[in-house]
């Protein structure tokens, strides 16, 4: 690597933070990648070693600084920024179309929309962003509080540090609800890597994410193969941002650089979204991760 002054090396540890984060949302939301992961490897190394020549420039939400935290002693509890609920379910069409009535009958109009997504079988978290800035991550705990794993949600490489502004303006606050989970291939995969070293292996993929994501060491849970999909904008602030409908704020979402799962769809009416279950059940077993329904 040539040597660069000062000023040199600043813009380009800012050029190649910038470049690092285009390709994590080309790779994680959009699911497509322009560079090789040779050459991404090549990016982040070539940004650890100006790094470390001028540690002047490290800043918390660098790439690079995804892990390092010491292990924690025990979790510090957190008050969610607005309760985490859980879900009412509903087994039996007839149950389906009661609520659609309902709902119908509350708002007054003859059809409603739905906005339908396979609901993972992971663990519930929930996300800050201060200035678009990732500041703080917790588990569902009771609902009301749940245990701070800020660092372990850090080494995600999933989770952007920083939202994209290039779409729309940054929220001056955000909080975000999202599903930590394995997929199926990573966890069997994990658990070979636990019986070789005579460890007793995982029960299942929720337990594997749930238990990686709650290790006191955050360097441990780098080591475990972690994604995430966000579903929920919980609570936000900023000028200019108006979020009406569920389909918006993914859509949102995925502007600000948070992964939403493909597979989710928008439906014209209730009888969209009952087909739309049939076809999930259907593809259950082919998809790469666990679900226990449609949310």
């Amino acid at each position: 690597m040539p040597k660069l002054s000062r000023e040199e090396a600043k813009k380009r540890i800012e050029w190649l933070r910038k470049e690092i984060r285009r390709h994590n949302y080309l790779y994680y939301v959009l699911n497509k990648p322009e560079i090789s992961d040779e050459e991404y490897d090549k990016l982040m190394e070539e940004l650890r070693q100006l790094e470390e020549q001028f540690p002047e420039f490290i800043t918390p939400d660098s790439p690079t600084q995804r892990v390092g935290a010491p292990p924690a002693k025990e979790f510090k509890t957190v008050r969610h920024v607005k309760p985490m609920l859980s879900l009412d379910a509903a087994h039996k069409e007839e149950e389906i179309r009661a609520f659609d009535r309902r709902v119908k009958k509350e708002l007054g109009v003859e059809n409603v929309e739905y906005v339908a997504e396979p609901k993972l079988d992971g663990l519930s978290v929930e996300l800050i962003y201060e200035d678009g800035k990732y500041v703080r991550g917790s588990t569902r705990g009771d609902g009301v509080n749940g245990e701070d794993v800020t660092e372990n949600i850090k080494t995600i490489r999933a989770v952007p540090l920083v939202l994209r502004d290039e779409e729309i303006p940054l929220p001056k606050m955000l909080a975000v609800r999202g599903e930590v989970i394995m997929h199926i291939k990573d966890f069997e995969e994990l658990n070979k890597e636990l019986i070789q070293r005579g460890e007793e292996p995982l029960a299942n993929p929720r337990n594997a994410a749930a238990g990686s994501l709650r290790r006191l060491d955050p360097n441990e849970t780098a080591q475990r193969p972690l994604d995430i999909f966000f579903y929920e904008i919980m609570h936000v602030e900023g000028d200019g941002i108006k979020i009406e409908t569920q389909w918006e704020a993914l859509q949102t979402l995925k502007k600000w650089g948070l992964k939403v799962n493909p597979l989710v769809k928008l439906c014209k009416n209730i009888e969209e979204a009952i087909e739309y279950h049939h076809e999930m059940e259907e593809r259950r077993e082919t998809l790469d991760y666990e679900i226990d329904g449609v949310v």
